[in-house]
């Protein structure tokens, strides 16, 4: 697989707690520069990112993170504001005690409000897999599907545990044919990122696959 290919599907992504405008700025030059997908950072950024790249590039951003309990309604709005603010893409946390509570029509009903919120942009649904049983990763591949959300993601990054090979074969067994996967949270290098694509990854969450191509240059 190409490098441009593996380069086109990341989100190059910066969500530390740290993050300085700084290096906000570096993450969007190298995204423009390596012909990512996007990048993903704090929505406080949004605004100030989206008049940098000045439409060179899609901005990505979070909503309810990184544990997704707030409520729909804050969610809702993080979501309208951050497209308001310029993002294109919105990547949204689900309530991870309603899935365990198995309140799954509160998920749903949550999901499509967030939807309606990003008046028209992309929504990636994280459902934080760590947590979760096959089955309940299976069961909101159903949800997702059923949401209208464009796609389901596996994590934050944020949670203990990140992208696993068998989490995103999963989710392509159970998706319906309108959902898009991402893949997030510990992908190395760029053998991992090629094998998640192989998997049917269509989008990846990462901040070292670019970096690794960096590397490759020196």
């Amino acid at each position: 697989m190409e490098l441009k290919d593996i380069l086109s599907r990341c989100d190059h992504t910066l969500l530390a707690q740290t993050a300085t405008w700084d290096e906000i700025r570096a993450l969007c030059d190298d995204g423009i520069k390596y012909g990512c997908a996007s990048v993903c950072i704090p929505a406080s950024y949004v605004a100030q990112a989206a008049e940098y790249v000045a439409g060179k590039l899609p901005i990505c951003t979070v909503i309810g993170f990184p544990n997704g309990y707030s409520t729909t309604k804050t969610k809702c709005f993080e979501a309208s504001d951050a497209v308001d603010n310029g993002a294109e893409e919105i990547d949204m946390v689900i309530n991870v005690g309603w899935v365990k509570d198995a309140k799954w029509a509160q998920v749903l009903e949550e999901i499509k409000a967030v939807k309606a919120g990003c008046k028209g942009k992309l929504l990636k649904v994280i459902i934080e897999t760590c947590f979760l049983t096959d089955a309940e990763k299976v069961k909101l591949c159903g949800i997702v599907t059923d949401s209208g959300a464009d796609f389901i993601k596996t994590s934050t990054g944020f949670g203990g545990g990140g992208a696993t090979r068998k989490d995103v074969a999963l989710f392509k067994a159970h998706v319906g044919p309108g959902v898009k996967i991402k893949a997030a949270g510990g992908i190395a290098d760029l053998k991992d990122a090629e094998d998640f694509i192989n998997l049917g990854a269509d989008r990846l969450g990462t901040s070292r696959v670019v970096k690794a191509v960096k590397a490759l240059e020196k």
